[in-house]
């Protein structure tokens, strides 16, 4: 009987040490997926807070092309009102959106298109562009790792019982995919693929390879 009870306590000692090994997980799993939609939301802030002086200069020279304007504005005003990665997701998506339309219009500015302010904007708006589609993919696969986790056993049976729920994906619209390209070096193609430049980035996988740990280290192939 005492060899019994010793024999049951070490099963259920084992069975609690991997609950909490898997519960550990998932809490871990989950705030790196905190972690990389808040450096994306960052990305996407930056990118907002170049809007108005794009607005002033295209104004400028094309003020009656008013109602392209308001939509950026009024796009612009959605990403930084943002309170759930949901709604700051499909803000993002309208400013891409609005901002490809206007970037059409410009094309027949060429007085614009040469102004040394636009130029200035255009650079830096390429460069927050191309840093909200790596955190995107970042944030997109680790997404995917934290759901797959949640989802395969028997850590589902963990998820499940402690409230672990899946994660939304940033997925491109397909309204925003069928937006014409507009060619300012590339700045705003509707029809890029988002996994083109995470897959030049990032470090190649191997079985226990690291993840990438944060942005900065997908963007400069570290582990």
């Amino acid at each position: 009987m005492p060899q019994l009870f010793w024999i049951l306590l070490v099963i259920i000692l084992v069975l609690a040490a991997i609950l909490v090994m898997m519960y550990n997980g998932l809490v871990s799993l989950r705030n790196r997926v905190k972690n990389a939609y808040a450096q994306m939301d960052v990305q996407m802030k930056n990118r907002a807070d170049l809007i108005p002086g794009l607005v002033e200069t295209v104004k400028g020279a094309a003020g009656h092309e008013r109602g392209a304007l308001e939509a950026v504005i009024k796009a612009r005003s959605a990403v930084m009102n943002a309170q759930t990665p949901e709604q700051s997701m499909a803000a993002n998506e309208q400013l891409t959106s609005t901002l490809n339309r206007l970037m059409l219009l410009v094309e027949s500015y060429p007085d614009l298109k040469a102004n040394a302010n636009f130029q200035q904007l255009m650079s830096e708006l390429k460069s927050a562009e191309e840093k909200i589609r790596y955190s995107r993919q970042f944030y997109n696969d680790t997404v995917m790792k934290y759901n797959n986790k949640i989802q395969v056993f028997p850590s589902n049976l963990v998820a499940g019982l402690f409230g672990f729920h899946a994660e939304k994906f940033f997925e491109i619209t397909e309204s925003e995919r069928q937006v014409p390209k507009v060619d300012f070096s590339g700045m705003y193609d509707a029809n890029y693929n988002k996994n083109d430049a995470y897959r030049q980035k990032a470090p190649q996988s191997s079985d226990g390879a690291k993840d990438p740990q944060s942005l900065d280290d997908l963007r400069a192939g570290r582990p």
